[in-house]
C-alpha cells in the first residue's frame, strides 16, 4: 500500500469488526467517543468520513472495555475474525 492510503474511519472500524454495521460506528465516532492519534498528535474526529492510515491509533470504549489499538491495514472487505484482527495490534493499557 503506498504511504498515502487512507480509509473513512467508520469504514474501517467495521471491517475491524468493532461494530456489527457502519451505521453504529458511524454514530460512535459523530458521539466524539474515539480518540485519534497521528504523528502523536491526538484529535477527536466528529465526522464518519475522517480517515485512518495505518501507523494511527485508536481509542475508545465499548462496553465499559477500553480498546487502545494502532491500525495495521485497511483491509479490502469485512471478513471472517481472523482478517479482521489482522487490521489491528493492540496497545498496552498504561
Amino acid at each position: 500500500m503506498s504511504g498515502d492510503a487512507a480509509l473513512r474511519i467508520d469504514a474501517w472500524l467495521w471491517r475491524a469488526r468493532f461494530f456489527k454495521t457502519r451505521a453504529l460506528a458511524a454514530t460512535f465516532v459523530e458521539g466524539g467517543r474515539v480518540r485519534l492519534t497521528r504523528h502523536g498528535q491526538e484529535t477527536r474526529p466528529d465526522k464518519a468520513s475522517r480517515t485512518v492510515r495505518p501507523g494511527d491509533e485508536l481509542v475508545f470504549a465499548i462496553d465499559g472495555r477500553l480498546i487502545a489499538v494502532r491500525v495495521e491495514a485497511l483491509g479490502m472487505r469485512r471478513g471472517p475474525a481472523a482478517e479482521a484482527a489482522a487490521l489491528y495490534c493492540p496497545l498496552e493499557n498504561n
